[in-house]
């Protein structure tokens, strides 16, 4: 028996979500299939961020347990085969320790939201970004995004559904930064609640569109009340970005 450790790519559009639900094609159920072509064994693939529907990653982390002897050029070769014609690129393959696991191993995850600020409609970035037209100040949404740095309860910024146990979580990482037309909200945290960025998100555009003072985001965090938060912002400009291990539980 061998514990693979997969890195991937999705554009979250066609999928519900990563994890399997009767609803429609996971990205769980694409790669859980994928391998019971190539082994005839049923497995479970563990992911190390449960994205949600129309929510893109480019490097998702997963590991799953196989009894076939295999290289991880043919796990490569074959999943990549397997997994055709959904959108989903496998970038690396590597044996990994017995306990390694992609959830419980990861000391941390690191998330960006991308906008896209300006009239025109989107054409190639269409479900990719949020497009907004009117103009956002980005300097206020940066000095408002700060304010959330740290250890806090997010009550307000968590969605009605979460299980997590607690509502406290330490935010590393919280940056604003326009590039031409495109902000890119960029965060980092252990872990996050369920909705937490996009909640987020959809506070800080209140800000760049002058409905909200910098100060307000303060009293919607100190409120620990979900109603006191922000829109959520819609799913197309949410990508996972990469989750961080140990070295010594990695290999």
């Amino acid at each position: 028996m061998t514990r693979w450790k997969l890195t991937l790519e999705y554009d979250g559009r066609p999928f519900v979500g990563w994890q399997r639900q009767t609803n429609g094609q996971s990205v769980q159920q694409v790669l859980e299939e994928a391998i019971a072509k190539f082994s005839g064994e049923t497995v479970c693939v563990h992911g190390s961020g449960r994205t949600d529907s129309g929510v893109h990653a480019l490097a998702q982390v997963a590991h799953f347990d196989m009894q076939r002897p295999a290289n991880a050029e043919t796990v490569f070769g074959a999943l990549t085969f397997y997994t055709r014609p959904w959108p989903v690129a496998i970038l690396g393959v590597e044996a990994v320790a017995a306990d390694f696991h992609a959830r419980f191993s990861a000391t941390g995850r690191s998330y960006r939201y991308r906008i896209v600020n300006r009239r025109p409609p989107l054409t190639l970035d269409a479900g990719r970004a949020w497009h907004i037209m009117h103009p956002l100040d980005d300097d206020a949404m940066g000095r408002a995004a700060q304010i959330l740095v740290g250890r806090h309860d997010f009550t307000s910024f968590r969605a009605s559904m979460c299980q997590a146990p607690s509502p406290v979580k330490t935010l590393d990482r919280l940056d604003v930064r326009r590039i031409g037309a495109e902000i890119e909200i960029s965060a980092a945290a252990r872990s996050f609640l369920h909705h937490q960025i996009r909640n987020i998100v959809g506070t800080l555009e209140l800000v760049g569109c002058g409905k909200w003072s910098v100060d307000q985001v303060r009293v919607a965090l100190e409120a620990r009340d979900r109603r006191h938060g922000g829109p959520t912002a819609p799913p197309d400009g949410l990508y996972f970005i990469s989750a961080s291990y140990d070295t010594s539980s990695a290999c």
